[in-house]
């Protein structure tokens, strides 16, 4: 950090209201932003995962039509053997013979079955598979399209609002530069624990600005004097004088324009 010269009250309080101006437009800018980027990240991670789920599912089925084929071969195996023990119950040379040839068909028969029904059930998984991938699409249709919507809104306002936001941070760095530590460490201290991020505020119709709470009129003469900092008692903000704050706003809004 550069080394503060001396300077007075007075020019540590227009400081610090003027950091308060240009920390407020920031916070203006990315309010106007809010929670789109979020919502963009929100949206591309459904879509990832809706693909996902479609590969997913295409794959299952792919293992599923692997299953029916392997059963498929298996029932071409059963008639096989089935017409080769039928074959054979031509010789037999006795009735033992012919009925343990009679089991194995029946018993290759009772196999055929099973894999049929096999294949039945596999067939309405694909079905039921495919029934899925189809309300998938439909769904991954309309958020990719929702997507392209959102990111086309966030896209239009940073490239509104980008290079003055980064103009903006950069003239922070150098106003917070212009006050000693001390200062820069309490405005940061009272900006990140008090609505709206105002740390700086000036006297409006006799009380804090946003606040309801009355300023005495003592107190009102000592801040227009600006001979020392001085803060509100009930939000603990840096209090300065509606003609400060009026000047210093005419000159910010200037310098904004500019940006």
């Amino acid at each position: 950090m550069a080394k503060k010269t001396e300077t007075t009250v007075e020019d540590k309080l227009r400081a610090l209201y003027d950091l308060q101006l240009i920390d407020s437009r920031v916070d203006e800018i990315r309010n106007v932003r809010g929670e789109l980027p979020l919502e963009v990240e929100d949206l591309d991670d459904e879509v990832s995962g809706l693909k996902t789920r479609i590969d997913k599912l295409k794959t299952d089925i792919e293992t599923v039509n692997y299953e029916i084929t392997a059963k498929k071969n298996m029932i071409e195996e059963s008639k096989a053997l089935i017409k080769k023990y039928s074959e054979q119950q031509k010789n037999v040379r006795n009735s033992r013979e012919f009925n343990s040839l009679s089991k194995e068909v029946e018993f290759q028969e009772l196999e055929i079955q099973l894999a049929e029904k096999h294949i039945k059930e596999f067939k309405a998984q694909i079905d039921q598979k495919k029934e899925v991938i189809s309300e998938t699409k439909e769904r991954l249709t309309e958020r990719e399209s929702h997507l392209k919507h959102k990111k086309g809104e966030l896209d239009a306002i940073l490239a509104e609002t980008e290079k003055e936001e980064k103009a903006l941070l950069k003239k922070s760095e150098e106003f917070e530069d212009k006050i000693e530590e001390r200062l820069v460490n309490a405005y940061k201290r009272i900006r990140s624990s008090v609505k709206n991020g105002l740390a700086v505020v000036p006297i409006e119709r006799g009380a804090s600005g946003g606040s309801f709470f009355t300023i005495p009129p003592q107190v009102q003469v000592e801040i227009a004097t600006r001979k020392k900092i001085i803060t509100d008692e009930h939000s603990g903000r840096i209090l300065v004088d509606p003609v400060l704050a009026e000047e210093e706003l005419e000159k910010m809004t200037k310098m904004f324009a500019k940006l």
